[in-house]
């Protein structure tokens, strides 16, 4: 799912109106709609007292309708008007027709806030509609609309924000820490994400966010360009292949994992389940000599070689690496000297696909000239602080992706960077958030079973851009399987790895 920008937002609902032939009162009336039936549903099933804050805009034009649409549906509504008197020398024809319908439900009470002393104390277990600003401001909000939004702050009730929490900007960061900015528990978006929904920091003001359909021109969005996606479903239907009726392993590829030290035989073992269960045809797993048995007998499936070196990974006992259709190297691997010169080695020599992850990232953050080295359509996952020390600090997630961006394109890798919504960045510029995926799945191996899968995938043949998007989203869908079944808290990584099939049988 595409992801766009305020300009581009107000594009499209300009050709929606044309195209459709409609005019914005028919919009409005259509999102007002569509917002009334997910309140109806999911927290308007016990009645309630509803009390809705309008700003001058379009934002506010929705704020209108909804009320009238909630009225219609015998729900008590108290709509507050904020600065109307901007409209006293022309109204527009669309705020005129929202404004007069609403004298039609007896259940609907209008109100002005035009200063200070106009804005009301807000009762206790009532549900607060967030229509003040949408996506359309550009600066933090004045006057007024801050005493409005710090009293829907400090109220205790549920707030829902319709498109975006006021004051938010949408595209850009809020440069005031001091900014006022509705906390909403919910927000409703409308038709598709915005980009300032996935940055943990925005999290305390758009809540849980669900996204709106409302039937906005799907010609022009599948036309129009932009950098920044959502990872969904239909995202990854489009990347997965079927698998041939008469095909056999040769034809998934084979895939060669470098991983493990003593102590950390279990990273080896997360990561080849993750790639197996992801559809490669064979795997090698290239361990200390000590974590043979431990591989044989947890991954049988495997074939496993041993290092000269009992503790640590020094060379490689397979010096053909063009049998391989792509490498993984990182998970458990320690930062021996010896283990540097290795992986030095190992890059050098390597001119498959390579998945770069955990302690391979660490190395390569004090060692950058094997960055140079790196085969073309390679693919880097860090978590953030492995990720700061090979790109820098950041002030903040939107910083970090931003620098994110700077580096696929610099140094022509796909990054992988994780968190509650990993983006995947690509060296053309693209910018993937993901979808799925829960709190439980913060736990030790995580990222292993991760690195396991885009290896399985890139085996396959898939390109590091679609084996990155397709195994974040799929290796996430697995852990939301696993977090149903058992909770969040009880969720470890090999189940993760175990529900694989389940997550790409949902989608396949």
């Amino acid at each position: 799912m595409k992801i766009f920008t305020s300009p581009q937002i107000a594009e499209i609902d300009k050709y929606t109106l044309q195209c459709q032939d409609i005019d914005e009162y028919a919009l409005v009336k259509r999102v007002a709609k569509q917002l009334a039936e997910w309140l109806k549903n999911n927290i308007l099933k016990i009645k309630r007292e509803v009390v809705i804050f309008a700003g001058p805009g379009n934002n506010g034009n929705d704020a209108i309708a909804l009320a009238a649409s909630l009225g219609s549906r015998n729900i008590n509504c108290t709509l507050y008007l904020i600065k109307p008197q901007k409209f006293k020398k022309e109204i527009p024809y669309t705020r005129r027709a929202l404004v007069e319908e609403l004298y039609m439900f007896g259940n609907v009470i209008v109100k002005e806030i035009n200063e200070p002393e106009d804005v009301p104390l807000l009762p206790k277990k009532s549900l607060i509609i967030d229509g003040i600003f949408g996506t359309g401001i550009s600066k933090s909000v004045e006057g007024i609309y801050c005493h409005v939004i710090e009293a829907i702050n400090n109220s205790e009730c549920d707030v829902v924000s319709i498109d975006v929490p006021s004051g938010l900007l949408s595209d850009v960061k809020n440069e005031d820490c001091s900014a006022a900015i509705v906390k909403a528990d919910f927000t409703l978006t409308l038709q598709f994400p915005k980009l300032c929904m996935f940055f943990k920091e925005n999290y305390i003001y758009t809540g849980n966010w669900v996204v709106i359909d409302i039937g906005l021109d799907l010609e022009i969005m599948e036309r129009m360009e932009t950098p920044y996606n959502m990872i969904d479903e239909e995202s990854i239907r489009r990347i997965l292949k079927k698998r041939g009726k008469y095909s056999h392993k040769g034809d998934y590829g084979h895939g060669l994992l470098v991983a493990g030290s003593l102590g950390m035989a279990g990273s080896a073992v997360l990561a080849a389940i993750g790639a197996l269960r992801s559809g490669l045809g064979l795997i090698t797993v290239h361990v200390p000599n000590r974590l043979y048995d431990i591989l044989q007998i947890s991954v049988p499936e495997a074939i496993c070689t041993t290092d000269p070196s009992d503790t640590i990974f020094t060379s490689l006992f397979e010096k053909d690496l063009d049998k391989f259709s792509a490498v993984a190297v990182g998970p458990g691997l320690g930062k021996a000297p010896e283990t540097v010169s290795a992986l030095r080695e190992l890059v050098a020599k390597c001119n498959k696909p390579m998945v770069i992850d955990a302690d391979a990232i660490n190395i390569i953050s004090v060692n950058r000239e094997i960055l140079k080295d790196l085969p073309t359509n390679s693919v880097l996952t860090p978590h953030p602080k492995e990720f700061s020390r090979i790109a820098g600090d950041s002030v903040d997630s939107r910083e970090a992706v931003e620098k994110q961006v700077r580096f696929s394109a610099q140094n022509n890798v796909t990054v992988v960077l994780k968190g509650a919504n990993t983006s995947v960045s690509t060296p053309d510029g693209e910018l993937w958030f993901n979808s799925t995926g829960n709190p439980g799945m913060a736990t030790a191996g995580s990222g292993d079973v991760l690195g396991g899968v885009i290896l399985g995938l890139m085996s396959q043949g898939y390109c590091a851009r679609d084996a990155a998007i397709a195994g974040v989203y799929i290796h996430s869908l697995a852990g939301d399987i696993v977090a149903a079944k058992f909770g969040e808290e009880s969720l470890i990584s090999r189940d993760i790895a175990s529900h694989l099939g389940e997550a790409f049988k949902r989608i396949c």
